[in-house]
């Protein structure tokens, strides 16, 4: 029988990487349905993250879309969370572009 591919909390794995302050918030998170792995919409925090995942959530006024690289061990410093996933905006061009931007021609 095939091993099962190592797995972690979605909850705890936000929490990991520093996008959520503490777990409860990064439960929180999920639990309103704000979080989607590869394009399907969870809401129980316990959901299983696996390495190659594609995940994607409201973070301030954009959306965030990460690929998981790797699941982690502990809440690490900064570096060791970046390491965590890779940024697919980043690679876009479009790193820190506000999600809602004001529409240029709705004035019009």
């Amino acid at each position: 029988m095939a091993e099962p591919s190592p797995s972690i909390r979605l909850d705890k794995w936000l929490w990991h990487a520093r996008f959520c302050k503490s777990r409860a918030i990064a439960a929180k998170l999920v639990t309103d349905g704000a979080v989607r792995i590869n394009a399907v919409r969870v809401t129980k925090p316990a959901t299983a993250l696996r390495v190659g995942d594609g995940l994607s959530f409201a973070q301030g006024n954009r959306v965030r879309a990460v690929r998981v690289l790797a699941l982690g061990t502990r809440r690490g410093p900064a570096p060791e969370a970046q390491a965590l996933y890779d940024d697919l905006e980043a690679r876009g061009g479009k790193a820190a572009t506000p999600a809602l931007e004001p529409d240029p021609l709705a004035d019009t």
